[in-house]
């Protein structure tokens, strides 16, 4: 397993914002950069990694706030999330206000991204699955080989991302997390938007929302 990653818990959420690495390369990604991004870029240089892009699971403030500043700041492109999430990086501001958060700019990835496509770092290779619900254009990051996902807030240890946000909807994210997400097999390792790491297989047993015995 080549590829390396560390959770920098971030804003008042405590957003799992996520460095993932090419250990060979020592390039970086960062998931999710939703604030404090004086402390994302000390723990990448702590690590001796050189950032080479941002990507973003979807754009709700608390994984997409600090995204503007740290692109200006490393120079580094952004990719994601799914265009279905345009709205909420449009909104940007009125999140802002409505979260207290304070100087959010504005910003337009550089790639948005589509089911099926792939993101590079450094030698490694991650797959996206458009996995909506929780926000229309939310992705997941997926690295076959080192059996670990980034999903953002689509599914959590004993719990699944709320539905209650504009153009969310519950049986699109219950689809998402059967349909896309299980079938990636039981020992694969997630790391949620918020909260604990957990598997897939875990969830499948034990999360009262989705697990088999709901059917």
């Amino acid at each position: 397993m080549n590829m390396k990653y560390s959770i920098i818990p971030v804003t008042p959420f405590q957003q799992n914002c996520t460095l993932f690495w090419c250990e060979e390369t020592k390039k970086a990604a960062v998931i999710d950069p939703g604030g404090d991004i004086a402390q994302v870029i000390a723990k990448a240089e702590e690590l001796g990694l050189e950032l080479e892009k941002i990507l973003l699971t979807h754009a709700h403030i608390d994984h997409a706030g600090g995204t503007a500043e740290l692109a200006q700041k490393a120079g580094i492109p952004i990719e994601g999330p799914h265009i279905g999430d345009k709205f909420w990086i449009d909104g940007l501001a009125q999140q802002s206000q409505m979260f207290g958060f304070p100087n959010v700019e504005m910003f337009d990835p550089d790639r948005w991204l589509e089911d099926g496509d792939t993101v590079s770092l450094g030698k490694e290779i991650l797959q996206v699955l458009h996995c909506p619900g929780h926000t229309p254009g939310h992705v997941v990051f997926y690295s076959p080989e080192s059996q670990l996902a980034q999903v953002g807030d689509v599914l959590f240890q004993g719990s699944i991302g709320r539905t209650d946000f504009p153009q969310g909807d519950h049986a699109t994210l219950i689809s998402s997390i059967r349909e896309k997400l299980f079938p990636l097999g039981d020992e694969i390792a997630f790391i949620p938007g918020h909260g604990p790491m957990s598997t897939f297989g875990q969830e499948r047993r034990t999360n009262p929302f989705v697990s088999d015995s709901r059917g």
